[in-house]
């Protein structure tokens, strides 16, 4: 298979510390810090490489903390290729409160990004050779909203396969000329259709108006607690979220992306890799702070699910 590439505007230094209480006004010590390359497009990088699939991290960054991104990423071992800007890389933190079990996350709108530097990377992508571009993630300051309906129209001239995963203005353009697979929460599909998706069979019907509409091929509706539903033009697939315990919620979409887009990516059919995507959704979340997935909670977790998914027309 060739690799998946993966793009990024907005990615972050993510920090993660734990501390016994967080309160106002106090000085707040923690321990257990970490620091990871983040921002959506780079983690779905970081979770195809930990099970076993080769990935591309093309990104924005820049000033003193984009060298340190850029220094995360190679001691990750992630593949990379970075479009400089001249404003900073934002850093994001997420605190863990031992007391109550509570996760606290704080993070920036991001940098300021002119013109010449948004259209930099539209030009490195006319040279990427795959056939899974994954699009994941906010946009930063000064992009503007059609940024990802332009990526969708090179996507479209190359033959490359798009996933995408944003939101707000930003997804609703990026559907305008159809993705291969899109994932939206429940508000997020309640914004793009108008209304409010109080049950089951509205949310099904919400998700197929966009495969109709020719927005996406696929879409993977998560749901949280509620688990997740799969929508194709031939079937609709609802999985129930699995029973573990959160410690984290950083990074659980982008790994239930990464998870599934790889498995489309090795030749497994949509029910298989929406439950490998599923696997890794929750597997993600077992893991404190950054840290995102690790492979064998993914693979358990995912033959728990294979024996219970069945496909309904």
């Amino acid at each position: 298979m060739k690799t998946i590439v993966t793009l990024t505007l907005n990615p972050s230094i993510d920090g993660s510390a734990e501390a016994d209480l967080v309160r106002p006004v106090h000085k707040i010590r923690t321990s257990d810090e970490r620091y990871d390359p983040g921002g959506g497009g780079i983690n779905v990088a970081r979770v195809i490489r930990e099970l076993g699939g080769p990935a591309l991290a093309m990104y924005l960054a820049g000033g003193a903390t984009g060298s340190v991104l850029d220094d995360l990423l190679e001691t990750a071992l992630i593949a990379h290729r970075r479009i400089p800007i001249e404003d900073h890389t934002r850093i994001s933190h997420a605190v863990f409160e031992r007391s109550s079990g509570e996760e606290y996350r704080f993070v920036p709108a991001g940098p300021l990004v002119m013109e010449w530097e948004w259209r930099a990377i539209l030009e490195a992508l006319e040279d990427i050779d795959c056939e899974y571009l994954v699009a994941s993630g906010s946009l930063p300051r000064a992009v503007p909203d059609d940024f990802y309906e332009t990526v969708a129209a090179l996507a479209h001239r190359k033959g490359i396969r798009l996933v995408l995963d944003t939101s707000g203005s930003a997804l609703r353009a990026g559907l305008v000329r159809g993705v291969h697979l899109v994932k939206p929460s429940l508000g997020e599909l309640e914004a793009l259709a108008g209304r409010r998706l109080a049950d089951g069979a509205a949310q099904e019907a919400a998700a197929r108006e966009l495969i109709d509409a020719g927005s996406a091929e696929m879409v993977a509706l998560t749901l949280g607690r509620d688990g997740a539903l799969l929508v194709t033009a031939q079937a609709a697939i609802r999985q129930p979220a699995l029973d573990v315990v959160a410690k984290s919620a950083v990074g659980a979409g982008d790994s239930f992306v990464a998870a599934m887009t790889l498995a489309l990516a090795q030749g497994r059919d949509e029910q298989d890799a929406f439950a490998y995507g599923m696997a890794a959704g929750a597997a993600a979340v077992l893991s404190p702070g950054t840290g995102l997935c690790r492979r064998e909670d993914v693979e358990r977790l995912y033959g728990e699910l294979t024996r219970q998914i069945a496909p309904r027309p």
